[in-house]
């Protein structure tokens, strides 16, 4: 499903951001990425959505060189993803039906399948209600369930998660947690990177430790092992 290679990024300054990582995320895992700030997650992130090429290595996302793919070919790969974000990134100009409607559109997926996938998919986020609503009328809760909605709804095979709590409290985090599980144990692959410690260390997913680049701690049912 996912494979770093011997994957180093090295900046100017001759720092590592990742040094030498090797590792494998199988279908179907829920995985958290932790660390203190500045230990790699963030390029991580960036280098497994090709935002960013790596100084050396290989990046194999179902068995495709993510490394070695052309810049024409990325728009098509990243869309076979879906991807939740601290600040959510909705369109303040649509409204919530035609924020998760305008992922489909991107695939050029046909008007009769968006009209019946975004209300199944808002359901599944538990906001088929507010489907007329905008952005700025909503919780800050409710606008991540919505990025979550926009992320899963063409069915990606990766969920990738960077700090989808951060800007949330902690009850409502837990329920954003609880529908992330949700789209997991439906088959997908979720893949989050995190500082919230307390989620870590109540749902025991497999934790993989990044500190200054280096792989330090990878556990089965871990915990988040640090004091932010």
């Amino acid at each position: 499903m996912i494979q770093f290679k011997n994957v180093s990024m090295v900046y100017n300054n001759n720092i590592f951001a990742l040094s030498n990582i090797n590792l494998e995320i199988e279908k179907g895992e829920f995985v958290f990425l932790v660390g203190p700030s500045g230990a790699g997650k963030t390029t991580f992130i960036k280098a497994l959505l090709k935002e960013i090429q790596p100084t050396s290595g290989d990046i194999m996302v179902n068995n495709l060189n993510v490394t070695k793919l052309k810049r024409s070919k990325v728009p098509l790969y990243r869309r076979k993803l879906g991807v939740v974000f601290q600040d959510f990134r909705l369109i303040p100009t649509l409204n919530v039906y035609e924020n998760v409607a305008f992922a489909m559109r991107v695939i050029e997926a046909h008007p009769k399948e968006i009209r019946k996938k975004v209300p199944v998919v808002l359901s599944l986020v538990g906001l088929a209600n507010k489907y007329k609503s905008f952005p700025h009328e909503l919780s800050g809760g409710e606008q991540q369930r919505i990025s979550l909605a926009r992320a899963i709804v063409n069915n990606p095979s990766i969920l990738i998660a960077d700090e989808p709590t951060g800007n949330l409290d902690p009850d409502t985090s837990m329920e954003i947690m609880e529908t992330i599980n949700d789209i997991n144990e439906a088959g997908t692959t979720v893949l989050m990177a995190t500082h919230a410690n307390d989620i870590v260390d109540s749902m025991r997913k497999r934790v993989i430790a990044l500190e200054k680049g280096i792989i330090v701690r990878d556990e089965q049912r871990g915990a988040y092992g640090y004091e932010d």
